[in-house]
């Protein structure tokens, strides 16, 4: 459980990353050129269903997967499933899978990949590369994102964008839960079983190509909602784990954001800032400083409007990870400074953003069916009075839920379940997403033989990737190896709330640049009008008459 002062309790700590905090601006103007470009992208086609093909058929093909620029020996494929195995007569779809091969000769068990989401693909992931070593690395597609059927809710999409400048808005809520229903009743109508898009089925998906590809047992490394998908295959198949890892972990009903857990991990950073003499001296709490300007949050700052329910949802996301967490900070002491620049960007950005960052379909669906309460007022219990951010995120996708066909997942898969698995924790210890102290207080005491992991002020994923790549490397390689976590590679160091290009350097240059370009655009105009002016003088004076020719030879133009 976090407190005001943060206390270096965690039993791993991270060592400061040199490269990443010089390159974030730059990142951030990418992935905004990104999504508009991936906008622009065909879609991929699902995979398809071969005439005959029967549930469990798995076809593979050598292929090359890169990892860190080098490729590596693979197998790639699709795998048959029924969409629904709940319905005997249920049609079947294909799933992607992919298969990294070990560079050892004789390698040891397989190590099964579950990304994060719900809504994000299961392909693609770089894992470390001692991993390879001695096992081979698989990723099985999630259906609903990967495969036959990817669950697209553009109109939903474009409902996050908001109406009236205010995303959190009653309208805006309104809108989003009605296109939600819209979203559902669209596939409906296409032939898709909403039913079959749930966690269980995942995992009998994952079951059917270890079977495929021969494996009677097999390892799980699981970050954020992968993680909730590991616990489930632990329960439900225990004898086929050997051992499970799992990185920012995600317990049973918390695919809901509490307000309460946010504003704890908020005063968590204020602890912080007040460690450091300059965050300090800029904020003397910081807590109550986000507070106060989201109280007094200007509707514009120049001519970019200001979207109140945007800066919201935008900063419970930049706090999730270390260095933008800084930067929000950043942006938020600057508004107290009577600078809001940077927070009118970050609210600009999550137009770019939000459409297409996710498989809405699937997000809503899976997080639906395990964790939706149907009594509960997500309206009013999202957005209590006095809390400092409130939780933007549960706000928006679960009290659209209530327009969505929801058919649960059982009791039991929505609840902690013990287990004697061997499994590994890892958490960071300002993570928004997958706050800690769910995991000490909710699941630990259920695992039998579990061992946990706190990385001082980590935030999500990235962090837990990205700060000390090669001391998290030997944490997963000895955990599989040995069954024993060697963390003697983490280091500590405070967080360094110091930055060079924030928010508000950026939305100032961003203004130059437009300014440049309107001012380029204008004296490209005056000049293209004084270039007109001056042919049309030209074409309507008298030609001159050359000699021995009369003026009938040259008749103006009138």
């Amino acid at each position: 459980m976090h407190t005001d002062e943060p206390t270096p309790a965690a039993r791993f700590y991270p060592r400061r990353p040199q490269p990443l905090r010089a390159a974030l601006g730059a990142a951030i103007l990418a992935a905004i050129l990104g999504q508009l470009l991936a906008a622009c992208a065909p879609a991929r086609g699902g995979d398809v269903v071969p005439p005959g093909a029967r549930p469990g058929d798995l076809s593979l093909k050598a292929c090359a997967y890169k990892i860190q620029g080098t490729e590596f020996a693979a197998d790639c494929g699709t795998l048959v499933v029924p969409e629904n195995r709940a319905d005997p007569g249920s049609r079947l779809i294909a799933v992607p899978v992919t298969r990294v091969r070990a560079q050892a000769d004789q390698p040891a068990e397989p190590i099964f990949f579950l990304e994060g989401g719900p809504g994000q693909s299961n392909l693609g992931f770089e894992p470390p590369l001692g991993l390879l070593a001695g096992h081979d690395f698989v990723m099985v597609g999630y259906r609903g994102v990967d495969g036959t059927v990817r669950l697209d809710c553009p109109e939903y999409g474009q409902a996050l964008k908001g109406i009236g400048g205010d995303l959190l808005s009653e309208a805006s809520l309104a809108r989003m839960g009605a296109s939600a229903g819209e979203c559902a009743r669209r596939w409906q109508a296409a032939g898709v079983d909403l039913a079959g898009y749930t966690m269980p089925e995942v995992i009998a998906d994952m079951e059917l190509a270890r079977a495929a590809l021969g494996h009677p047992r097999i390892h799980l490394l699981s970050q954020s909602y992968g993680t909730r998908l590991a616990q489930l295959y632990a329960y439900l198949h225990p004898d086929r784990i050997v051992r499970s890892a799992m990185l920012a972990v995600n317990p049973p009903g918390r695919f809901v954001w509490e307000p309460e857990t946010i504003d704890r991990q908020l005063q968590y950073f204020a602890g912080l800032c007040a460690q450091d003499a300059a965050c300090r001296s800029r904020s003397p709490d910081l807590a109550e400083t986000m507070r106060q300007v989201l109280a007094n949050l200007p509707r514009r700052w120049l001519v970019v409007p200001i979207d109140p329910g945007k800066v919201k949802a935008m900063t419970f996301m930049g706090m999730t990870y270390r260095d933008m967490a800084v930067m929000t900070i950043d942006a938020y002491q600057a508004a107290a400074e009577g600078d809001p620049s940077g927070l009118a960007l970050i609210s600009l950005v999550w137009d770019f953003m939000a459409p297409s960052v996710l498989v809405w379909g699937d997000l809503l669906n899976k997080a639906g069916t395990a964790d939706y309460d149907p009594a509960r007022d997500y309206a009013a219990d999202m957005n209590p009075p006095g809390s400092i951010l409130g939780s933007p995120g549960s706000l928006a996708y679960f009290d659209s839920l209530g327009s969505w066909p929801i058919t649960p997942i059982p009791a039991e898969l929505r609840q902690v379940q013990p287990s004697d698995v061997e499994t590994l924790v890892v958490n960071g210890s300002v993570d928004l997403y997958t706050p800690a102290e769910y995991t000490a207080d909710e699941l630990l005491p259920a695992l039998s033989k579990g061992q946990e992991v706190i990385v001082a002020e980590a935030g999500h994923v990235q962090d837990l990737f990205g700060l000390q790549p090669a001391a998290t490397e030997r944490l997963l390689t000895s955990f599989y190896d040995t069954g024993v976590a060697d963390a003697s590679l983490f280091t500590y160091a405070p967080m360094d709330f110091s930055v060079r290009l924030g928010f508000p350097l950026m939305a100032k240059a961003l203004a130059g640049a437009g300014l440049l370009l309107i001012a380029g655009l204008g004296a490209g105009l005056a000049w293209a009008l004084r270039r007109l002016a001056h042919s049309r003088q030209t074409t309507g004076a008298p030609r001159p008459v050359a000699e021995g020719a009369t003026a009938e030879a040259y008749p103006t133009h009138r």
